[in-house]
């Protein structure tokens, strides 16, 4: 079957979130006796979401987090970070150029990714890039999540094409998973927030900046 759908992850592979997502948690945790934390020591985390993002950095100061103190934590997160969601976020140099050769080309656009739906809608909006994709899915949209390969199947199937016409973006071992898991390519970005490195993701192909994305998605394409 022809390749002309591509599934994007959001966090580390359209866009650079990393910082507000770690301004919204030291903002959350500074009054709980927590040092700041830096995006090199939690940065891979950010694509586990802000639960994991807030254990790590519990763990990190040796502090106990009871669950109660969790849920509340996690409470604040969403609510400071849906107001602080593009402070320094930006999408990564060359994916706009790289859409619109691709679009020319045929292929379609979606959004497969594990940050909540309504917060990546609320981004893609401000970034001026939500009429790209035909659809977008989140970690709470179903009541699974990549790597669980039905996330990527629901998303492309809100498209109308089937599952075996898509190619996966992303930069983590999540996302390259749920494409293993549903049984179709992948390519890798190695400037996203993946927590081993990239080349033992398994992806088909890796890209170091957007401007390859065209010609790796032609080459997978190609192979049908």
């Amino acid at each position: 079957m022809q390749k002309n759908t591509l599934i994007f992850d959001l966090d580390g592979t359209l866009a650079h979130t990393a910082p507000d997502l770690i301004g919204t948690l030291n903002r959350i945790v500074e009054p709980h006796g927590l040092e700041s934390v830096e995006e090199k020591s939690v940065g891979h985390i950010v694509g586990h979401g802000a639960k994991a993002m807030i254990q790590k950095a519990f763990t990190m100061s040796g502090k106990e987090l009871p669950a109660k103190l969790l849920d509340d934590l996690f409470t604040e997160f969403l609510e400071d970070y849906e107001k602080n969601i593009a402070n320094e976020s930006h999408l990564f140099d060359g994916i706009i150029p790289s859409l619109d050769r691709l679009e020319e080309e045929g292929f379609r656009f979606c959004v497969c990714t594990n940050k909540r739906e309504n917060m990546a809608r609320i981004l893609l909006d401000i970034f001026n890039i939500s009429d790209r994709f035909e659809a977008l899915t989140g970690g709470n949209t179903y009541s699974f999540s990549k790597p669980d390969p039905r996330h990527l199947r629901e998303t492309v199937k809100l498209m109308g094409t089937d599952i075996q016409s898509a190619i996966m973006i992303g930069d983590s071992e999540t996302d390259i998973n749920a494409a293993k898991n549903a049984d179709i390519p992948a390519i890798a970005v190695s400037f996203g927030y993946s927590s081993k490195p990239v080349n033992e993701l398994g992806a088909d192909i890796i890209i170091n900046h957007f401007d390859e994305l065209p010609d790796a998605v032609r080459q997978i394409s190609r192979k049908g």
